[in-house]
């Protein structure tokens, strides 16, 4: 990671998100941290943790590559999403079933469970085949394009071109 510090006085820095994206800037508190997916993090103000070795959900296979972060101390955590942000505050036991692909961000007062989804042909057909179950009290933060599907759907436009260059 890179660190920037502002010399002789004020500074800026700026962010750009993923293509078709948005920023997101969560508070981080003691006692009000976050997990993260790791492709959503952009920058974090000092005093603020990232715990890349923690274990709570790379338990579970997860296809893709997905691996979670978890945020604490006391700063700001400036995340991204492939397409819209759109955040959910869950109450005290309310819960949200998330499909792995959409899943950004939630608070770590939330507890979570990551399940399958359908049985062994949903899995073998649709991909992924885990969704998580999270239950608050807490927010959870979503993107709501898939980049699989997306890269997916491109393939479907770029492949007869490439196909007729290769001729």
């Amino acid at each position: 990671m890179n660190e920037y510090t502002a010399g002789d006085g004020p500074g800026e820095v700026g962010f750009v998100s993923a293509p078709v994206g948005d920023i997101e800037k969560l508070e981080i508190k003691p006692n009000q941290g976050y997990v993260i997916q790791k492709a959503a993090y952009i920058a974090s103000t000092e005093n603020v943790d990232l715990d890349v070795k923690w274990e709570g959900f790379t338990r579970g296979l997860f296809g893709q590559g997905l691996f979670m972060i978890k945020v604490t101390g006391d700063g700001m955590l400036f995340i991204n999403t492939f397409g819209a942000i759109d955040k959910h505050v869950l109450q005290p036991s309310q819960s949200m079933i998330v499909d792995n692909f959409h899943l950004v961000a939630f608070s770590d007062t939330c507890n979570y469970k990551v399940t399958k989804f359908g049985g062994l042909k949903e899995t073998i057909l649709g991909g992924e085949g885990l969704v998580t179950n999270i239950v608050g009290p807490g927010e959870v933060y979503i993107q709501t394009k898939n980049l699989g599907e997306f890269v997916e759907w491109l393939w479907t436009l770029l492949e007869p071109r490439v196909r007729a260059r290769a001729r």
